[in-house]
């Protein structure tokens, strides 16, 4: 095996690493070992370890063991995607499998490479998890800058192991399934998992990858969570076996296998977030979910369950609600983006509190509380597909009467149970509440949904509610920040319990970004020639406004622009299957809108089909309205919407990519019904707004307010260049201007960790400009030719003097820079594939008008106050991580920093000082991220030295002004012989030092101790001679460092 593969770099570093987290390595599995009973290969189970597990936590059920075993192969085999062995791996009794309240009552244990296999189908994760002998999670791991990145993976999860029949069994059993290529996130904007560590769970046929961020609000270097854990220490012996097992003892000693062994690195950290024994045991009691799918096809419902995953935020918000409970926190408000699943974490709150109150002998019954009518019923679909028993209250007596019921389960399966109530019919009345005594053990949690729109506390029937049963637990949720007087009326939540930005929910793919366009200039200069006309009849009062734009002649050219854009733009898609919706300014308008589209739309495009539905109020009947709705959701049989009020805020219908504005909207009613185009969907990567209201001023103003109240609640490759180089004449030169080619060549690699392929690779990784790369490959071919031509044509003292100046580990290099090229290469081909596809398509259209539209922009609705602070927490704590505060350029951009914030200071009150603030945080995040990277880089090459790394720069500056003054250098112009030098100095000077503990806490004695071996050093080099600026330029910056050190170690004495 190669010292320099996924398995040296990733996998063996990580089997260790589980090590620290608390699992035993079981060693490494055979297929024979079927036939001694250590495993049972029908489905992957440890027998021995599952069986005495067993016993132990069942002792009375001991006898049943076999029994059990065969009704799990049979579960295993069921075509539900697991729902039957999930629902007995987490149930507490009568059978236990996994002791969830107690984890060290549970064994772990990992092995790689275990095949999966049913006759010649099999399949081999590189590491299998196992709790109580149950193989409950996989890792598949690749890589840095491996081939397809991680979009090869998610293909063949997708393409080739769900669909299978064959796995079934061994994907039924498989809870949690984690990928990484060991880099950090590129997700490019969230739609294609190309870099990083991602997870799933079990699909019918495709499942989703997705990102896991640790919580780490103050933007710190490593995650509070990984940097406090109580890491095992690794045993030499597990190790040793480790690296036998699979052939590679060799790497033991490898820098790669030492860097790649810190617990710090993206597949580590994943692994620690997500494996770490209680948090694996909490996402398998609490993280997974069956929802069941319906679609009406020809007059059939077709029903189909999928299998979800909690997402990480969701995760981290109900851990947090968790907590602030067990702190005495009653209430709060969770602010997590429009499209990031709020839903779904109620439904998982429902059994986190469930077990949490139950732990306290209390029952807990749950409402989830809406203020309309038809987000009580999308609601109560939700909560239903995913298995939760639902009542619903729409009047007062409905609610009043399950009051009276003080059980939380219902029916003879004891399912978790959730009361959907929508409190808009009587959210005026002020009759008090009178609650019935009931069982002091009944604990009763309100959840409220889209709390900005604002649930009045006092003289209503809600805050009257609250008051009759203090002891509530309260949690609002909310897509947005709350705004003053929303802060006022909402004061009875209390503070913020967890936040979740909607840059985040871009960036990990939950959300999409949102683009606005003006509409085609021509058709907008026939609105304006129409409106022109009837304006004047308007000015002399013969024709209210609302004629204007409810007129035939207005609606018509509106319905052809529509019509005609949403044809266009599911055929530059490539995609019939996505919808449209017309916000309108008056419901007249709307249904006049209705009653000409079908006509317009034969005018228009006669042979394409399309189809309107009409949502009003005053419009048919529910059951008719629910039908429509259905039939644009999941049916597919109407592509386009046709609302004026409903349908604005939490209609969720992922299709929906194309939102026409017809009238202007405000504050989160305009926030929300953008929103309804952010839903991922396919291989979207946009949602669309065509704004014929002009609706940019609105959004800005609101996005300003949203600043100004929350500062105040806050208080806060055919491009390559050929590499060739022509051999023949290099064996011309001389042996002098080989050696001097080196030299330069290695100049060039300065700041990169050669030494290091994994810190090479990992430096390289953040390098998005390819002719960078390419620059550095070049260097690369170079050396590893001049290489072949000395070991090929050189005597024997010419291969020694290269042998002082030869790169050694060329070829892994060489192979990181091409995976880093291919990489961006790729990243490139996703976006002109996708241009191209656009444009070919759009080549192909026969229309008749040509389309060109004024501008297109992104509206980026701003997570506030909040995300900007953390940005500038990072920003701060990236300025104290510089080891080197006398860098010339770092102090620049230090004092430009200081200077900038101490005149304007920090208020961000208007979206364009938010949009400056933000470029100007990032700007110079990047600049100090190069300044870090190069610093790091420099002090590895002094084993972590920060003095002599200091010493280094300051003789680098000195010589970059004598180069340019065509002066001699102090030492050398060349880094590496600077850096020879210096190591001279540092091993004398750090022996002596060593070796003299006398010296030590002597502050004076110390002073001229240090002096006296520098100058020692000195004497005997003879670039610097005695008594010259150079002499003692070196002597006090190596002086300084040394007692800076010493001052800093000893400061109390």
């Amino acid at each position: 095996m190669g010292t320099f593969n996924e398995a040296t770099r990733v996998q063996m570093p990580a089997m260790v690493h589980l090590t620290r987290l608390g699992y035993q390595y079981i060693g490494k599995i055979h297929e024979e070992d079927a036939h001694n009973g250590v495993y049972d290969p029908h489905t992957n189970i440890l027998l021995k370890v599952f069986k005495e597990q067993f016993c132990r936590l069942n002792p009375e059920q001991a006898g049943n063991f076999e029994q059990i075993l065969s009704d799990i192969r049979k579960e295993l085999n069921d075509d539900d995607l697991g729902r039957g062995f999930y629902q007995r791996l987490k149930a507490i009794s009568p059978i236990k499998l996994i002791d969830f309240d107690h984890p060290a009552n549970n064994v772990f244990h990992f092995t790689a490479e275990f095949t999966c296999k049913n006759g010649q189908d099999e399949f081999r994760p590189d590491i299998t998890l196992f709790v109580n002998g149950l193989p409950l999670c996989f890792v598949e791991v690749k890589k840095p800058n491996n081939a397809g990145g991680m979009v090869a993976e998610s293909t063949r999860m997708n393409h080739e192991r769900f669909p299978n029949k064959k796995f079934r069994c061994f994907l039924n059993m498989t809870q949690l399934m984690i990928f990484s290529n060991n880099m950090e996130y590129d997700t490019m904007g969230g739609v294609v998992p190309v870099e990083g560590a991602f997870y799933c769970t079990g699909a019918r046929v495709s499942a989703p990858f997705n990102c896991f961020r640790e919580e780490n609000p103050q933007g710190n270097k490593v995650a509070p969570y990984h940097e406090d854990f109580p890491y095992k220490p690794i045993s030499a012996d597990t190790e040793k076996n480790i690296l036998k097992d699979y052939n590679c003892q060799v790497i033991h000693t490898s820098p790669e296998y030492q860097t790649n062994l810190s617990p710090f690195t993206p597949t580590n950290r994943i692994l620690t977030s997500m494996c770490s024994p209680e948090r694996l045991l909490y996402i398998l009691r609490y993280g997974i979910a069956y929802v069941r799918m319906e679609r009406e096809e020809d007059g059939k419902i077709e029903s189909t369950d999928q299998k979800h995953i909690m997402r990480y935020q969701q995760l981290f918000a109900a851990m947090a609600i968790e907590r602030k409970l067990s702190e005495g926190v009653r209430s709060g408000l969770v602010w997590h983006t429009q499209g990031s699943g709020k839903t779904a974490l109620s439904y998982h709150l429902t059994h986190v509190l469930n077990d949490y109150f139950a732990r306290q002998n209390k029952v807990a019954k749950f409402y989830f509380i809406v203020d309309r009518l038809d987000l009580l019923e999308q609601a109560t679909q939700e909560f239903e597909a995913r298995g939760l028993v639902v009542n619903t209250a729409n009047t007062r007596k409905e609610l009043m009467e399950q009051f009276r019921k003080n059980q939380a389960q219902h029916g003879a399966e004891g399912k978790a149970e959730i009361t959907v109530v929508n409190i808009q019919r009587f959210a005026e009345d002020t009759e008090r509440v009178e609650l019935n005594a009931y069982a002091t053990n009944l604990q009763r949690v309100f959840i409220l949904d889209e709390a900005h729109r604002g649930y009045r506390p006092g003289g209503c029937f809600l805050a009257n509610l609250f008051d009759a049963d203090q002891n509530a637990i309260k949690i609002a949720l909310t897509g947005t920040p709350l705004l003053k007087e929303e802060q006022a009326s909402c004061k009875v939540f209390g503070n913020y319990l967890h936040t979740y930005y909607y840059d985040r929910s871009i960036a990990d793919g939950y959300t999409l970004k949102i683009l606005r366009e003006e509409i085609e200039t021509s058709y907008k200069e026939k609105l304006t020639e129409v409106q022109d006309k009837l304006e004047t009849l308007v000015e002399k009062k013969d024709v209210r406004k609302s004629q204007i734009i409810e007129h035939d002649n207005y609606v018509d050219e509106l319905l052809r622009y529509i019509i005609s854009d949403l044809v266009k733009f599911r055929k530059i898609q490539g995609d019939h299957s996505l919808g449209g919706m017309i916000i309108c300014e008056t419901s007249a308008q709307a249904e006049k809108l209705y009653e000409h589209f079908e006509q317009i739309r034969q005018s228009v495009c006669p042979d394409t089909s399309l189809k309107a539905g009409l949502i009003l109020h005053n419009h048919e009947d529910k059951e008719t309205r629910r039908q429509i709705v259905k039939d644009f959701k999941k049916n597919m049989t109407i592509d386009v919407l046709i609302v004026f009020n409903m349908l604005l805020t939490g209609f969720d219908a992922p299709r929906l990519k194309r939102l026409y504005f017809g009238r202007k909207l405000k504050d989160h009613n305009l926030l929300q019904a953008i929103t309804r185009v952010n839903r991922p969907y396919k291989q979207m990567r946009y949602g669309f707004l065509i704004d014929f209201a002009d609706i940019k001023r609105n959004f800005d103003e609101t996005n300003e307010a949203y600043l100004q109240e929350l500062n105040r609640f806050n208080e806060v490759s055919n491009d390559e260049a050929p590499t060739n180089v022509n051999t023949f004449a290099q064996v011309l030169e001389s042996k002098e201007e080989i050696i001097e080619q080196m030299k330069s060549i290695r100049q060039t690699l300065f700041n990169y960790s050669c030494d290091n392929a994994e810190d090479f690779s990992t430096e390289i990784s953040t390098e998005e400009d390819k002719s960078t790369l390419l620059e550095l490959k070049h260097a690369l071919t170079a050396a590893k030719n001049m290489a072949n031509v000395v070991r090929t044509f050189g005597d024997d003292q010419m291969r020694n003097d290269f042998a002082k100046v030869e790169i050694t580990k060329l070829p892994e290099l060489l192979s990181e820079v091409q995976h880093r090229i291919n990489i961006i290469n790729q990243k490139a081909a996703f976006e002109v594939n996708a241009e191209t596809k656009l444009l070919i398509n759009e080549a192909m259209l026969d229309i008749e008008f040509n389309f060109s539209k004024i501008g297109e922009e992104e509206l980026r609705l701003i997570a506030g106050g909040m995300e900007l602070k953390e940005k500038w927490q990072r920003t701060i704590t990236a300025f104290t991580q510089n080891f080197d505060q006398d860098d010339p350029e770092f102090i620049t951009l230090r004092d430009a920093f200081t200077e900038r914030f101490k005149q304007r200071g920090f208020v961000i009150d208007t979206v364009a000082k938010f949009n400056e603030e933000t470029k100007a945080l990032d700007d110079v995040m990047k600049r100090l991220q190069v300044i870090l990277v190069r610093n790091n880089a420099l002090v590895k090459k002094y084993d972590g030295d920060v003095k002599f790394a200091r010493v280094h720069k300051r003789i680098r500056e000195v010589n970059h002004q004598r180069e340019a003054e065509n002066k001699p250098p102090m030492f050398s112009f060349r880094d590496e012989e600077i850096m020879a030098i210096l190591h001279m100095i540092k091993e004398d000077i750090d022996k002596k030092v060593y070796d003299r503990n006398d010296i030590l806490k002597k502050d004076a004695f110390f002073t001229k101790t240090v002096l006296s071996l520098i100058q020692g050093c000195l004497y005997h080099l003879p670039q610097i001679k005695p008594d010259t600026a150079d002499y003692h330029f070196i002597k006090d910056r190596i002086a300084l460092q040394y007692l800076n050190q010493y001052h800093a170690t000893y400061a109390n004495v």
